[in-house]
């Protein structure tokens, strides 16, 4: 999922503000900081989820371009499913 800088930072700026509002977070330093460091952490998060995508969709042309003309009969998004679910696992990421 791509989303926009302007997303990233209302959604860092409503997670603060729920934790905040718990008594979870107690802030030592300038919220800015902690702000900045959520908002990586989505960051990063999106960017490990779309080279998921994408090395989900390579093996997935390279397993169909191997079985050649059975792959007419194969549920390309079942199996794209499958191949990324295996891959978070492997790489400990959550979809």
């Amino acid at each position: 999922m791509r989303l926009k800088d302007e997303q990233i930072n209302r959604l860092g700026e409503k997670i603060l503000n729920d934790l905040t509002v718990a008594g979870e977070v107690v802030f030592k330093g300038e919220r800015g900081a902690a702000l900045a460091a959520i908002k990586a952490a989505i960051t990063a998060d999106l960017l490990a989820e779309e080279s998921l995508e994408r090395d989900a969709e390579r093996i997935l042309n390279e397993n169909l371009k191997g079985l050649g003309r059975a792959a007419v009969e194969i549920d390309r998004h079942r199996m794209l499913r499958m191949i990324k679910d295996k891959l978070a696992k492997e790489r400990k990421i959550i979809l």
